[in-house]
């Protein structure tokens, strides 16, 4: 019986996260809209508890922000701030690609080309559903990446410079057209890592990561 008491919570809890960040990728909660745990409640019909660890959880990954003063509110980002985070990811990320192609075990290269393969699989998308696989492939994906650099350091300082919130928000952004090059850069940074050439990898994730960037500029992205 307690087991199933501690388990209830964060059920409730990973409920509350997905409800609510979906709301934000579909643009029902838009961005700079205001929010109170107490309103999250009463929208999902649940207690205050799992609200404020979904909350904590949507705050670190950039969804939400919580003024002082102002309480919840959904994370607005300029267009200029975007373009910073695509450029710190830009100098990170290639580099980590560039070691994942030195340190990669075959197992990680294996994941690697499956997770590709599994975008693939969903592009076009064609459903919420799509685009859901889409996105958490593409974060297993870079993920991966970054776990096959044997960088903690590094890892440590993209965690802090990456925003998940617009990482993803970022899919609803490209046309089909984008969605099929994005794709072709996953494989082609698996199989750059796959054949041991750092600099093909690290070319490979520059290329994919300035492609995301031009996206956003040209939808002016504000991170909505």
């Amino acid at each position: 019986m307690r087991d199933g008491a501690e388990e209830r919570p964060a059920s409730a809890a990973d409920g509350a996260y997905r409800a609510l960040r979906d709301d934000i990728l579909a643009g029902r909660l838009p961005a700079d809209a205001r929010l109170t745990e107490m309103t999250i409640a009463e929208r999902l019909g649940i207690s205050r508890t799992p609200v404020r660890e979904a909350v904590k959880r949507l705050i670190i990954e950039g969804f939400l922000t919580r003024e002082p003063g102002q309480g919840l509110r959904v994370t607005v980002l300029e267009p200029d701030e975007v373009q910073q985070i695509f450029r710190i990811r830009l100098m990170l990320e290639s580099y980590a690609a560039r070691r994942a192609a030195e340190f990669a075990s075959p197992a990680e290269i294996a994941e690697l080309q499956a997770l590709a393969d599994r975008m693939t699989g969903h592009t076009p998308p064609r459903s919420d559903t799509d685009y859901a696989a889409i996105s958490e492939a593409n974060a297993a994906f870079h993920r991966l990446v970054m776990l096959a650099a044997r960088s903690p350091r590094l890892g440590a300082m993209l965690s802090l410079a990456v925003n998940l919130g617009l990482v993803l928000r970022t899919y609803r952004m490209y046309s089909e057209r984008d969605l099929i090059r994005q794709s072709r850069h996953h494989h082609d940074i698996a199989e750059a890592i796959a054949a041991r050439e750092p600099g093909w990898a690290e070319a490979a994730m520059t290329a994919h990561i300035e492609a995301a960037a031009a996206v956003a500029r040209r939808n002016g992205a504000h991170a909505e």
